[in-house]
């Protein structure tokens, strides 16, 4: 099966709920178990939090972009924003770095992303915004899979 889709929408927390939904509808035909339906609406929402809050401190005009592709058992996904960028890309994915401790974020959200998917890759210019890329492999539909 091959499908793809993008989605935009306005820069505000109450999206990030939207996005995960939508995505989570997008993969429904691959019969995902429950356990890769929790780690991709993770990996979503993680992205999108990062993009509205990081990527444009939640000023609620600008726009972040989903971007996904099924094909096989594969899903590939970009979250774009064009915000602020990343400083430092490799610091930002280390574990419990954070850029808004006042806001208690707690610097997981890349390890997270990273930890559920099968790949992950973030791409970021100061002033231009951030893509974050990944792809998270399904298991394949089977009988015994649908008892699960």
């Amino acid at each position: 099966m091959r499908n793809e889709m993008t989605l935009s929408f306005v820069a505000i927390e109450e999206n990030e709920a939207l996005a995960r939904m939508a995505m989570t509808c997008f993969i429904t035909p691959l019969d995902p178990t429950l356990e890769e339906i929790s780690e991709f609406k993770t990996i979503v929402s993680e992205a999108v939090t990062n993009a509205i809050i990081h990527g444009y401190d939640c000023d609620g005009t600008s726009m972040v972009t989903i971007r996904a592709l099924i094909d096989g058992n594969k899903v590939s996904m970009t979250v774009e924003d064009q915000g602020n960028g990343i400083f430092d890309v490799e610091q930002a994915m280390e574990p419990m770095f954070t850029t808004k401790p006042l806001m208690e974020r707690s610097g997981m959200g890349f390890t997270i992303m990273e930890s559920f998917s099968d790949s992950l890759s973030v791409d970021s210019s100061i002033g231009n915004g951030t893509v974050v890329r990944f792809e998270k492999m399904f298991s394949p539909v089977t009988e015994a899979s649908r008892m699960r």
